[in-house]
């Protein structure tokens, strides 16, 4: 289904099929994803300095604000995690304030095969769908809560964070903030200060459950406190760890300065998005009508762009940009993410 909509007069994204059209044959199975990067060795990492596993803390020494730079969330996502063992290795260092690196997920990690790479996303449920202060306060009742709770000191601490992550279909890389001004400003700098054409992205979040950005620290209406979730580009690939090393040097140069309000940001509005509808499968034979890259703009408003059963999906409005397309979708899964670009 379409959910969590906001209010527009604009085309249906749902219609009922008036005739049988084509639709690409796309495997229900998961094709064999190339793994082009080594599994990063986290073991320097993993006893923790602080007193958390996991979390590596680098003290300026002068004030500043807290920053944190967050992997791992899904266990067979490590381009973040390599990017990060590689930035701790050269020994990188704030400005000024703390800078903390979380391993967040490292016994998922752990399970990681290549014959079955997607496996390893979480052991018991997705730590990226549990940050929402019911949850948290809740006895832990899965290996991914007790990490949760574990790590929430850090999070509460944090005056900015950035949570690494990558994608299983290919899409050019895109950041993602919760709709506050803060943290639209520090995808906007992030963006404005990279040499890859980055999307920065508002959207409606998950059914499932609050993300890491979603915690009440970021979300308040006013305060300091800001997120980005980097979305980096295909899980295993090599670019996906360059892109994801240059945009954590991009956050510890910079953190300093938005923080403190001493530079003007430019939020790049020429690739500035809103999602406006999530779709969820409804059928098994959910299928879309040619193999979209994330990414992708539909020019035209009405633009068929899946089946699903008996129903037609269709772009909204010109311009539509695609979000992350599952080319493998199940029932009941998001599919797409639809945007409208600002």
């Amino acid at each position: 289904m379409s959910c969590g909509a906001s209010p527009r007069d604009h085309h249906p994204v749902r219609k009922r099929r008036q005739r049988l059209l084509p639709t690409l044959a796309l495997p229900r199975r998961l094709p064999n994803f190339p793994i082009l990067i080594e599994t990063p060795d986290l073991t320097p990492w993993e006893k923790g300095n602080n007193g958390i596993a996991g979390v590596i803390e680098r003290d300026s020494g002068l004030p500043g604000p807290e920053i944190t730079v967050v992997s791992l969330i899904h266990g067979n996502e490590f381009a973040g995690a390599a990017a990060s063992d590689r930035l701790l290795r050269e020994d990188i260092r704030p400005i000024c304030g703390v800078l903390r690196f979380v391993f967040a997920n490292i016994a998922a990690f752990r399970r990681f095969d290549p014959e079955h790479p997607t496996a390893s996303r979480f052991i018991a449920e997705d730590l990226n769908r549990v940050w929402s202060h019911d949850r948290l306060d809740l006895p832990p009742g899965s290996v991914e809560m007790e990490r949760a709770i574990e790590l929430l000191p850090i999070i509460q601490r944090s005056d900015l964070l950035l949570d690494l992550h990558s994608m299983l279909w290919e899409s050019a890389p895109l950041f993602i903030s919760p709709q506050t001004e803060r943290s639209i400003a520090l995808a906007g700098m992030l963006s404005s200060r990279s040499d890859t054409q980055f999307l920065t992205l508002t959207d409606l979040g998950h059914v499932g459950g609050a993300r890491l950005i979603e915690h009440e620290r970021f979300m308040a209406a006013s305060g300091a406190p800001a997120s980005v979730l980097l979305e980096a580009g295909q899980h295993w690939r090599p670019e996906t760890v360059e892109i994801s090393t240059r945009v954590i040097r991009q956050f510890v140069d910079n953190a300093a300065f938005l923080h403190f309000g001493a530079r003007h940001t430019d939020n790049g509005a020429a690739h500035q998005a809103t999602v406006t509808d999530n779709v969820v499968a409804r059928s098994a034979s959910f299928a879309f009508t040619e193999p979209y890259q994330g990414g992708r703009v539909i020019q035209s408003a009405g633009t068929v762009i899946a089946t699903d059963g008996e129903d037609e999906i269709c772009t909204p409005y010109d311009h539509c940009v695609l979000i992350m397309p599952n080319l493998c979708v199940r029932r009941g899964q998001l599919a797409v993410r639809l945007a409208r670009r600002l």
